[in-house]
Parts: C-alpha cells; sequence; structure tokens
C-alpha cells in the first residue's frame, strides 16, 4: 500500500520533514548534473523540485548528493570487528549498504554463525543484507567447523535480509556436476547466485556459467574478465587489502558496458578500513584514472542494487529510501554528511548516530586443539619439496620445487633460502589433523606467526622459522579462544579474537592498533609484505590457485587434489 503520508508531500499538500536544497543530485538514471532540492519524508525520498515546504532544512550550497554507496561482496569477518563496529567503520565513508557473506563464520559455527551475523546487524546504521554461503565447507579437501547442505540453507531462503547464495567456490563440483552443489542451485534458481570462479576459461567456463551463476569477483586479468563479461556475468571489480585487481580490469570498463560492473571490496582489514575507505575507494581511484565521475558513482551504487534486486536502493529518486552522500568535489569523492533511512548518520568523517547496544549472544567454543600434542615435524622423504609461493598482492601462489634442508632426518625451514615451514592444524573437532608443508616469499628469519583466521575453513595456521617458536605461537592462540599471536624470542604479541576465533566486538580503532603491531614486528623479523597476517590467512583457501594447504595436506588447485609435499 502507498505511503499516504509520502503521497501528500509528494503533491505538495503537506511539508516534508527534510529539504536539502540548493543541492547539485548526481543522477544516477539519467546520466547528468541535475541542480535540485531534495525532499524526504520519513525514510524515503518524496519528491525533488523547487516549491516545496519542510519542517526542517538543510541548505547544501551546491554541493553535490549521490546514492548512498553499495559494497557488493564483502566479508565482514575480514575487518576482525563485529557487524557495529564494521558499520561504523564504513558509514562515514558514504557507504550504507553490504551484502556479505558470512562463509568465514559459517565455516566455524554453521548456521548458528550466519544467525550471528544477522542477529548483530540489527538496529545499525547500515543495510547489511546476507548471502547465504554456498561452500562450507569449501572443498572436501579441508575440515571445517561445519557442513551445510542444501536442506540446511533451505529454512534461510525466504529471511527478509538474505538474497540469495553466496559465491559459489567449489566450481569444479559445478562443472562436473556434483549432486550436492547442483541441490543449491537448484534450491536458489529463483534468487541471486554470485560466482567464484578464478582463471577460469573456456568450456569449463561456459558450463559454469550455464547453471543460473550471476557474477564474479575474482577476475586479476582483463582477458579474463572480458571473457566472462561476454557470458553474462556481471563484474564485480575488486580492491582489498591484499587482492588489489581495481586498476588492472578499469581499461575494460566503457559507457557501453559499465552497468554490467559493480565495486566490491571481498576482505579488508582494520587498517585499510581507516585509512583508504570502503568503496568510496574505488570509486576516487575509478576517477582518478579516467572514469567519469557519474559512471563511477553508478558503478558504486545503482549498478549494485540493480544486479541484486534491492529496487528501493541504488539512486536518489521518489519512493526510494533516503540513504544519500553528500560531498563538495566530483573527482575526489569525500563524504562530508551520510544520510541513511533519512537520518543523518555520519558528518565529517565520524559516526553522530549513536552505537546500538551490544546483545549478549553465546556462541559455542571453537578451539578444540591439544597444543601438547601438536607434532610439527616433516621426516624427510627425499632431497627436494613443494613449496607455496606467496605473492605479496595476491592471494594467488606460485607452485615452487625447492632443495630440502635436512636436519637429523627431518626437512626443516631453510632460511638462508626464505623456505619456512606452513602447518595447518585442525581446531573445530578435535581429529588431530596437521597438514605440513613448506612456504617461500614471507621474508621472516626467525620466530613465527599463526592465527585462526585462515579461509575459509579457519582452522589454526603457523607459518615459522623454528617448531619451538610454531608451538608457542600455537598455544598463545589457543589460550585466547582463537585470535592472532606473533613469537619473536621472548616477545609474544596478540591479538583476541573471541568471537569464533574470527572477531571481536572491540572497538575498530583498538583492533587496528593492535594489528597494526603485529604487523610491524613481523616486518622486523624480516617479512617483506605489506600485510602478512592477511597473506597469511590465504594459504590454506584451496579453491584459489596453484598450491595451498589444509588440515589434510598439501593442495594442488589446477589438479584439484592432494599432493605430496616431497616432490
Amino acid at each position: 500500500m502507498a505511503n499516504v503520508d509520502l503521497l501528500s508531500v509528494a503533491r505538495g499538500d503537506t511539508p516534508a520533514s527534510l529539504a536539502l536544497r540548493n543541492a547539485r543530485l548526481v543522477d544516477v538514471w539519467a546520466g547528468e548534473i541535475v541542480e535540485t532540492d531534495i525532499l524526504v519524508q520519513g525514510s524515503q525520498i518524496a519528491a525533488l523540485g523547487k516549491g516545496y515546504a519542510a519542517q526542517r532544512e538543510i541548505d547544501l550550497q551546491g554541493r553535490y548528493v549521490c546514492p548512498g554507496l553499495i559494497d557488493a561482496h564483502v566479508h565482514i569477518e575480514s575487518s576482525l570487528c563485529a557487524p557495529p563496529e564494521f558499520a561504523r567503520a564504513i558509514v562515514p565513508h558514504g557507504v550504507t549498504t553490504v551484502v556479505t557473506d558470512p562463509h568465514e563464520i559459517a565455516n566455524v559455527l554453521g548456521i548458528e554463525g550466519i544467525r550471528y551475523m544477522l542477529e548483530r546487524a540489527k538496529g545499525g546504521p547500515l543495510n547489511i543484507y546476507v548471502m547465504i554461503p554456498s561452500c562450507v565447507p569449501a572443498t572436501h579437501m579441508e575440515t571445517s567447523g561445519a557442513r551445510l547442505e542444501a536442506e540446511d540453507l533451505a529454512p534461510l531462503l525466504d529471511h527478509p535480509w538474505a538474497l540469495g547464495l553466496a559465491e559459489v567456490m567449489n566450481y569444479p563440483g559445478v562443472i562436473y556436476g556434483d549432486e550436492g552443489m547442483l541441490d543449491k542451485l537448484e534450491l536458489f534458481k529463483r534468487k541471486v547466485i554470485d560466482g567464484h570462479c578464478p582463471a577460469l576459461t573456456g568450456k569449463p567456463l561456459n558450463a559454469y556459467v550455464s547453471t543460473g551463476i550471476g557474477s564474479d569477483h575474482e577476475s586479476t586479468t582483463l582477458e579474463e574478465a572480458r571473457e566472462k563479461l561476454r557470458l553474462g556475468l556481471t563484474l564485480f571489480l575488486r580492491e582489498g587489502t591484499t587482492t588489489r585487481n581495481l586498476h588492472a580490469l578499469l581499461p575494460l570498463v566503457t559507457p557501453l558496458n559499465h552497468t554490467r560492473m559493480c565495486f566490491c571490496t571481498d576482505d579488508r582489514q582494520p587498517n585499510t578500513l581507516m585509512d583508504e575507505g570502503s568503496v568510496d575507494d574505488h570509486v576516487r581511484k575509478s576517477i582518478a584514472y579516467g572514469i567519469d565521475p557519474i559512471m563511477a558513482i553508478r558503478m558504486g551504487s545503482l549498478n549494485t542494487a540493480q544486479y541484486f534486486r534491492l529496487h528501493h536502493l541504488g539512486a536518489v529518486a521518489p519512493g526510494k529510501q533516503a540513504d544519500m552522500v553528500v560531498f563538495s568535489d566530483l573527482h575526489d569523492f569525500r563524504a562530508e554528511m551520510v544520510f541513511r533511512a533519512g537520518d543523518l548518520v555520519a558528518q565529517d568523517g565520524a559516526m553522530v548516530a549513536d552505537k546500538p547496544p551490544q546483545r549478549p549472544l553465546s556462541l559455542r567454543p571453537s578451539m578444540n586443539i591439544d597444543v601438547s600434542q601438536l607434532d610439527l615435524s616433516i621426516p624427510a622423504a627425499g632431497a627436494q619439496v613443494r613449496a607455496i609461493g606467496a605473492v605479496g598482492d595476491q592471494v594467488v601462489t606460485g607452485n615452487w620445487i625447492a632443495n630440502a634442508k635436512v636436519v637429523n632426518g627431518e626437512a626443516v625451514a631453510d632460511i638462508e633460502n626464505d623456505l619456512l615451514k606452513i602447518v595447518v592444524v585442525e581446531r573445530h573437532q578435535g581429529t588431530g589433523n596437521i597438514g605440513k608443508g613448506f612456504i617461500k616469499g614471507f621474508g621472516i628469519t626467525r620466530g613465527a606467526l599463526a592465527g585462526t583466521v585462515a579461509h575459509d575453513h579457519h582452522n589454526l595456521v603457523i607459518i615459522g622459522a623454528d617448531d619451538a617458536s610454531m608451538k608457542r605461537a600455537a598455544a598463545e592462540v589457543a589460550a585466547m579462544g582463537g585470535g592472532l599471536a606473533l613469537v619473536d624470542g621472548e616477545t609474544v604479541m596478540r591479538l583476541p579474537l573471541p568471537v569464533a576465533g574470527l572477531m571481536t566486538e572491540a572497538p575498530l580503532a583498538e583492533v587496528r592498533r593492535d594489528y597494526d603491531a603485529l604487523n610491524d614486528r613481523a616486518k622486523a623479523m624480516g617479512s617483506t609484505l605489506p600485510d602478512a597476517f592477511m597473506l597469511m590467512s590465504f594459504m590454506g583457501l584451496e579453491v584459489i590457485p596453484s598450491l595451498k594447504l589444509t588440515d589434510l595436506g598439501l593442495v594442488d588447485v589446477e589438479q584439484f587434489k592432494l599432493v605430496d609435499v616431497f616432490a
């Protein structure tokens, strides 16, 4: 039923609750700048134009207004903060809506984790929509804390804040007709289905797209993105903390095809969120590259709303939700005022809306490891080992062959040749599984790093120069109930993440301080990586090429099978 008050204001019969006078509206429908007044009634836009009365007025004096920005794909867990604190980090940047995939916490706690995210999203200044995780676990080559089949997901199908099926990472399962994967696709066939198919091409890509999957955010090259675009996928251009693909893909954007592209952050750590922002960072970088500002704003708002069928969002027009950003420079997008559902929630880079009260939610413990029983040794079984090749700004890895350093019959870290030991310890079910291997590219020359943030299974991952440091780091994480730890001689540093070993309810600034301190110490230990802990978290993700490690062992992603550490 039509809103009677809204109709009355739109007709000009009664005053609006708020008028933004003398605005220069970025009209993402018509693709032009319109000088107008914007009339708001309650949570909605009532009218555009002159001659309307209002109970409250703000004279924008010619400043620009655009729709609130929308992040097409984000894992809130990567901020290390629970949803309320994450919201307070990004809303001042002009982001009023995110579409999140909670598969990180789902891999730890299953449906309980998804419901936690939905509950903690309530009552805040940010529209948080959820895509239901499609791959828990990601593949059969890892042990997660839960297994979600189609029948487990069915009760969430009609949840008002659930939009569809999240990134379908098990692309081999899709291509070769895995029954469980096809059941999920069938269940969500009338909803939005997001994709995840790095480096997929040719006939396998055709098969993948034919199932109704609608998007992809894993393109890293123009050729890859162009092929996916031509087959009908909507492209999410990603700029995260480690995975930065925006500049590589912007040459593909044209006035004719840009409506098929959206912006997403995927995974951003606290430092990136505070220093660079969120989707506003994409908008600024795109405009600086040479993309028309209206096109860039459309890619960060309307396009995403249209793809996810959020037809009440994405534009400033009568009947739409009054999510708006006020800014002064069309070529350097910086949010000065942010409105969500008609309320001013942020101004001049800071929140003005109150933080919603914390709701005590009891989650089951997620650390089931007997650290005293850890055996990290790798008996020598050859002269050469396969080693994961870490790349500083990407989650794809190399598949290296390195000479093994053998001491007392065991293969050990070879610091002189930048060959460190990496292990993944199963933490959910107490199986005792330990995957063991080697990694190049981390650069540390002493000590160890450890953490329970390890996409997507989120088992305990440890990288180190010696077994003693690695065991101590593991003990520190276990004692916290999950989190990040660093051991450098007698120095021990920690960041507790008590929510599933992934998040904390602490303020983002505090989390950022402790997280930066960990990374600074890692650099002092020799790491040349921009974010050693972020990159470590992806070294167990066996759906991104080419060599990864899970609790079940070393995975050759391109062959999609477990392989021996010794070549």
